[in-house]
């Protein structure tokens, strides 16, 4: 009978940002400056520490990866949202809805592993210098972010077949500008309880180890930084440091204040904001604040811009 009810919903209606269509195409325009900017940012970021010689280590390694995560999860939502917006029909089919929440869950997750693994790739250069190229050898590399795409895709493989088990027999109106978890659950005919649980639980723990190890490495950090007699050596580590702690504070204070809570405080308005801000603004934010704050990227740049 579930199986039954819930190939009655075929499609779902996507209610978008805005309630009045005579402004679609104003945030069409916005949506689509915010994006070209997205993609040509990262899509930069990637190439030049692919290119540049002096960016080849593990820290630049790992923001490679970082700026694909965000092309990635960047292009799952946004190009969507555009068509939606073009042909003013905000609608997804039942497996597109799947299909959406799914990768957009993947690279979510792999991204929340990746900022995990650059704070300690920061720990083990200043806290272990002499021993940082031993330890974070290419092999290690690969295996840290192997594991990163591994957790991302376990994760959401949970999430998306928690959230789709259930039967959607009623009504197929998203209040959200995507597909996500808890707009979904509350459209569902099903006890939605073990699910949203289980979902919430598994939120809670993640979050909870990512943000315990990059507090345990950023303590160490600084009081290995406060340690150091030279001024130029505190700076130029601060400098390393500032940028990545600029991304985790945008990222996980976003994506916690909206998954890792239980689904009777969810607001919808408050949260489609806070929404449009991590699947958004945060990709694009990303390499504007590796670029500028990082004086090891501005410089490969500009040796770059030179020689073109």
């Amino acid at each position: 009978m579930e199986r039954q009810n819930q190939t009655l919903v075929t499609e779902f209606l996507l209610s978008g940002l805005i309630d009045n269509p005579k402004w679609n195409i104003h945030f069409f325009i916005f949506f689509l400056f915010i994006y070209l900017v997205t993609l040509i940012g990262n899509i930069c970021m990637i190439s030049l520490i692919c290119y540049s010689t002096t960016l080849h280590n593990p820290m630049y390694f790992f923001l490679g990866h970082l700026s694909f995560s965000d092309l990635c999860y960047s292009s799952v939502i946004t190009p969507k949202i555009l068509n939606n917006m073009l042909t003013s029909r905000m609608v997804i089919s039942f497996k597109g809805c799947a299909t959406q929440l799914f990768f957009f869950g993947l690279f979510v997750g792999t991204e929340c592993f990746l900022v995990t693994v650059m704070a300690y790739d920061r720990y083990l250069a200043i806290c272990n210098p002499l021993i940082y190229i031993i330890i974070m050898s290419k092999k290690l590399q690969m295996e840290l972010v192997g594991a990163a795409y591994a957790g991302g895709f376990l994760t959401t493989m949970i999430h998306t077949s928690c959230t789709f088990r259930l039967s959607y027999c009623g009504s197929n109106n998203i209040n959200h500008f995507f597909c996500d978890i808890p707009p979904l659950l509350k459209l569902s005919c099903s006890d939605t309880f073990m699910s949203e649980l289980f979902m919430f639980l598994l939120s809670s723990f993640l979050g909870t180890l990512s943000v315990v190890i990059i507090i345990f490495s950023y303590v160490n950090i600084i009081y290995a930084i406060l340690k150091m007699k030279s001024s130029a050596g505190r700076q130029k580590a601060f400098s390393t440091c500032s940028s990545h702690l600029m991304v985790v504070s945008l990222f996980f204070g976003t994506a916690i204040f909206v998954y890792a809570r239980p689904l009777s405080s969810y607001s919808i308005e408050k949260d489609k904001l806070i929404s449009f801000f991590y699947t958004v603004v945060i990709p694009m934010l990303n390499p504007i604040i590796y670029s500028l704050r990082n004086t090891q990227v501005r410089m490969a740049l500009f040796k770059v811009l030179y020689k073109a």
